[in-house]
């Protein structure tokens, strides 16, 4: 049932690109708008008249903590922690809260296909639309890939089905936001520093599958221990029998019988094999022929920052895995290589430990050069199994030393494993200097 927003008086939590969406989005269903943001008000300028030229109010720094304003409903944008002033103060005020997706879920009126995942959701997401749209399904990806689903809420009315990436973040306060396909791609330990234990990450993910009913779908890695789904399931594993999709021997098999071959794709590694399994099982519960999702699928190229070569230089691969933010990543990209790595890795503490993938990165790696606010602990954890060289802060000198110490026929990979917020702006903005750096290095003099 849609929401009515019209005349109502209404608070959006965060001014960035998810709450911008939303109260653009409200203010067009007729809503009175309120942006409220503890940024600093400088910082903010930009965002804040933008804002405030589609017609919402807009408070930030101090004065955000401290508004006492009377709304009829507060949207929480992801990026907004739920344990923050903002949210405590609506909280206390007993204002009825809920997330962006949410919202625009209500006033959306279509379908949605719903993706989650600790990793490869993006990638997913652009599989999943570009299949749709081949097999002739109008639908547009957005939500946490960007843009945000309430930004397009309005393009999605002339939709089929919208394709939506889903983060915890966005699950966190959802109420009746139901997919008609649900799509887990699988469970990692990440974002401990925003969640007390890995339980309650784990809690706040497995809402994709709350509000679905035994009309609705759910695709799901094999491997994850879920609850019990009132949903149709359909599973899957490129490391694992018993699936509905399983690979063997480099080829994609649905029931026993062979789907797709890895080697007509653009997708190398056992975990793309998962994510085109994923795609291919919601195409299936569309109701979509396997032949017809086979072109759109094989024509797919792999987003940069993902196991990206970036230059091969005197016999070295130089790979750039930035958007390797948590430890299943990093063990993804270490897993699917048969070469002898220089690791470049390292990064924010997002609270967890890089032991769990020591005897991997020793059996692996010739040697490890360790970057950012955890280059120390993660040296204190490896060194004892392998050569590790600490370049702290600075990754021209995390480059230079992995130049140095690699030999014709191994491979550079710089897949940090965590998040990149203690340099970077964000991991494409690593992944873009990296390779900047790299693209930078001379040829070596040849000795006369």
């Amino acid at each position: 049932m849609k929401m009515h927003v019209a005349g109502k008086h209404i608070a959006v939590l965060g001014a960035g690109e998810s709450g911008g969406s939303a109260a653009r989005l409200l203010i067009s269903e007729g809503a009175r708008v309120t942006v409220i943001d503890s940024g600093e008000a400088q910082s903010l300028h930009e965002k804040a008249a933008v804002i405030e030229s589609a017609g919402a109010a807009v408070i930030t720094g101090p004065a955000a903590e401290a508004d006492a304003g009377k709304y009829d409903l507060a949207i929480l944008s992801p990026g907004v922690e739920p344990t923050s002033a903002l949210v405590k103060g609506i909280v206390a005020r007993s204002i009825p809260l809920i997330g962006e997706i949410e919202l625009a879920y209500v006033l959306c009126g279509r379908p949605v296909i719903a993706i989650t995942g600790t990793n490869g959701k993006t990638t997913t997401t652009q599989l999943v639309e570009k299949m749709l749209l081949g097999c002739g399904v109008k639908t547009v990806a957005c939500g946490n890939i960007g843009p945000a689903f309430s930004a397009k809420v309005r393009e999605g009315r002339a939709m089929d089905v919208m394709t939506v990436e889903v983060s915890s973040f966005q699950l966190e306060e959802i109420r009746t936001f139901r997919p008609k396909v649900a799509v887990w791609l699988g469970f990692a330990p990440d974002h401990l520093d925003r969640y007390p234990s890995l339980q309650a990450y784990y809690d706040a993910k497995v809402r994709i599958f709350e509000n679905q009913t035994p009309d609705d779908w759910a695709v799901v890695n094999l491997r994850d221990k879920l609850p019990v789904l009132k949903a149709r399931r359909i599973t899957f594993s490129a490391y694992a029998g018993g699936g509905d999709f399983e690979l063997r021997e480099g080829v994609i098999h649905f029931r026993g019988n062979a789907v797709l071959e890895m080697r007509a794709t653009n997708l190398r590694g056992s975990h793309n094999a998962e994510n085109l399994m994923a795609a291919l099982g919601t195409g299936h519960a569309m109701g979509l022929d396997f032949e017809k999702m086979i072109a759109p699928l094989s024509a797919y190229k792999a987003l940069p920052h993902r196991c990206e070569l970036v230059r091969t230089l005197e016999g070295v691969d130089y790979v750039n895995d930035s958007k390797a933010t948590n430890l299943d990543s990093l063990e993804k990209a270490l897993d699917g290589e048969t070469r002898v790595v220089v690791l470049i890795a390292g990064g924010k503490d997002k609270g967890f430990e890089f032991d769990s993938v020591a005897d991997l990165v020793a059996r692996k790696c010739r040697c490890a050069i360790l970057l950012g606010d955890m280059a120390a602990r993660i040296e204190q954890l490896w060194s004892g199994k392998l050569p590790c060289f600490n370049a702290g802060h600075s990754l021209e000198r995390a480059v230079e030393t992995a130049r140095s110490k690699a030999r014709a026929g191994d491979i550079v990979l710089f897949s940090p494993g965590t998040s990149s917020f203690d340099m970077f702006r964000n991991y494409a903005d690593r992944g873009n200097q990296f390779r900047q750096i790299v693209q930078s290095l001379a040829p070596k003099q040849s000795q006369p």
